[in-house]
């Protein structure tokens, strides 16, 4: 494993890196820079087709009062601030929720979690990260189902991106130990077993290798990914994909808690996690939302024609 990525490029190219650049906050960057961009494309799809309305933003010229005019452009525009509000408010909200998580751990040490460089709870960040960018679309006068749409494909192919960097680090987000002797005969033992050497958490695993999860989620992001992408022409009301998103990211994450290593607690009679309990949530939410929004889609204003070739 390599917690650091410097330490990646001592055994590659025995070069000593001076800056320790860690694992898991760079392939975080990684997949919020690319789920950025792809947002940045279906907004400027969805603005040119009239499916969303504009932003309006100062031109860079003056009129000779010195005023500037207010033209309307692509809600593109600002998403640069809404993946910093993504990026802030999520890594506020997964870390408060693994310290919710994680209470007895928190008073024995509370400075040591709080500063910790590993403890992140994923749906954390989502819930809190999702109702910053809420707030500041309706702020700005945007359709949040719209936003809600576009960004759906780019979020869960982030989830996948961060998930390999808590493989190359180690970070704990590792499976229960694993069958050995249930090992289909064609999968690679890397697929099945790991014991992640060299972990940030400095757990040694050698004598009872784990499966290792956040390969199967980042496989699973992929896979979620290549689906909302095909489904993002849909003609149904404005949030109708992004339900879907709900109910496929619900599903596969309470699946993968069935052989990961994560607290468990009693709600409502059942031993579960609380990631299980958040993706049975998800998922009604994302039903009852498919089945809101399951008409033809309105357009905002009169389609932009696309450039003559």
């Amino acid at each position: 494993m390599y917690p650091r990525l410097s330490d990646l490029f001592q055994d590659l190219f025995g070069f000593d890196f001076p800056i320790p650049i860690y694992s898991f906050g760079f392939m975080v960057a990684a997949g919020a820079m690319f789920g950025a961009w792809i947002l940045q494309k279906e907004l400027d799809r969805m603005y040119g087709s009239g499916l969303i309305g504009g932003v309006r933003m100062p031109e860079t010229t003056k009129d000779k009062k010195g005023r500037k005019k207010m033209v309307e452009v692509s809600p593109s525009f600002i998403v640069g601030t809404i993946t910093l509000i993504i990026i802030g408010a999520g890594f506020a909200g997964a870390k408060g929720f693994h310290i919710l998580e994680n209470l007895d751990s928190f008073f024995r040490a509370p400075a040591r979690m709080v500063f910790s460089t590993g403890g992140f709870t994923f749906y954390g960040g989502m819930i809190v990260g999702g109702l910053g960018v809420v707030y500041y679309v309706k702020k700005k006068g945007l359709s949040v189902g719209r936003i809600a749409d576009a960004m759906a494909p780019g979020v869960m192919i982030a989830y996948g991106i961060g998930r390999i960097g808590c493989q190359l680090s180690g970070d704990g987000d590792w499976g229960i130990a694993s069958d050995l002797a249930a090992k289909p005969g064609w999968l690679p033992t890397w697929l099945w077993a790991e014991t992640y050497p060299n972990n940030i958490m400095g757990i040694d695993l050698s004598a009872t290798p784990v499966y290792p999860t956040p390969l199967y989620e980042f496989l699973a992001a992929v896979l979620i990914f290549g689906i909302l992408w095909s489904f993002r022409k849909h003609k149904h009301v404005a949030g109708w994909l992004f339900w879907v998103y709900m109910v496929f990211n619900g599903a596969e994450r309470f699946f993968i808690e069935k052989i990961r290593v994560n607290n468990r607690f009693e709600w409502f009679g059942q031993t579960m996690t609380q990631a299980e309990l958040i993706a049975l949530v998800l998922i009604a939410i994302g039903v009852v939302g498919i089945i809101k929004t399951w008409t033809p889609p309105k357009t905002v204003g009169k389609p932009v024609a696309e450039p003559a070739k």
